[in-house]
């Protein structure tokens, strides 16, 4: 297949989840970068947070016809389709080995770990995900930063943990609460007895980044590390378990994704 025929294609991305997070971030990229290089693509979800940031709607506005190339993510669909891709962006909570993948016909992985873990016997590709280059000057404010959404997966009590030791005076929080129980128990008494500041989710990378120091992460499993990418790029101390996965260029990501919609 051809890339002008590609071009007559519609690319669907079709996902159960839309809310911030690494795999949102990563579909409202792509679908910009595939729609910015003449390819038609839509990025649907059951949350509203990604409406405004790419072609987008909702699962309600999804409708999937047989000529349409399909990009899915944490969702099941058997529709009969030009191409079905998997993008897993997930370990444990969606384990390939207890999913039938024969409606799919290549998985997309985001790194090298991540599809080993998995270890299933299907064609695959990985390609990481586009990560921007955010512009940060030092405060020099003695402000600890933990990012990402508040959950026991992500271990957010042992960042603030780690940074209150190393000498900072203040942390702050970014990312929503996903997990009320494990906030009540884990983060409030840091919270009440610490200065230690849940600020919610910032769309604003740049805006976010400007207020610490220092990042701090504790995560169990990255199946990728989208903060560690950005904290590299940027030159800001990253201070947790180091994923060291390859960042792409745009160009390359293209490429490689052009071959996998081919």
């Amino acid at each position: 297949m051809t890339l002008e025929i590609i071009e007559l294609k519609q690319i669907k991305i079709v996902s159960g989840w839309s809310d911030p997070g690494g795999s949102t971030v990563h579909f409202i990229e792509l679908c910009n970068l595939l729609n910015n290089n003449g390819l038609d693509c839509t990025f649907y979800g059951p949350h509203n947070w990604h409406l405004d940031k790419c072609k987008s709607g909702t699962l309600d506005d999804a409708s999937l016809v047989k000529d349409d190339i399909l990009i899915s993510h944490f969702i099941n669909i058997k529709v009969p389709v030009e191409k079905h891709i998997l993008s897993c962006h997930e370990t444990n909570i969606f384990p390939l080995k207890e999913k039938d993948l024969q409606s799919y016909d290549i998985i997309h992985f985001v790194s090298n770990p991540q599809k080993k873990w998995h270890s299933v016997n299907h064609p695959s590709i990985i390609i990481p995900p586009v990560v921007n280059k955010i512009k940060w000057k030092d405060p020099d404010n003695n402000v600890a930063g933990v990012i990402g959404n508040i959950d026991n997966h992500k271990q957010v009590h042992l960042s603030i943990k780690r940074a209150i030791e190393d000498g900072f005076n203040k942390v702050l929080l970014f990312g929503n609460n996903n997990d009320p129980e494990y906030y009540n128990q884990g983060i409030m008494p840091w919270v009440s007895r610490h200065n230690v500041v849940p600020c919610g989710h910032e769309d604003d990378r740049e805006k976010m980044y400007s207020q610490i120091s220092a990042v701090y992460h504790s995560s169990k499993r990255e199946t990728y590390g989208l903060v560690e990418a950005e904290c590299k790029l940027a030159g800001i101390p990253f201070n947790g378990p180091k994923n060291n996965q390859e960042v792409l260029e745009k160009e390359e990501i293209l490429d490689r994704w052009k071959k996998v919609l081919q």
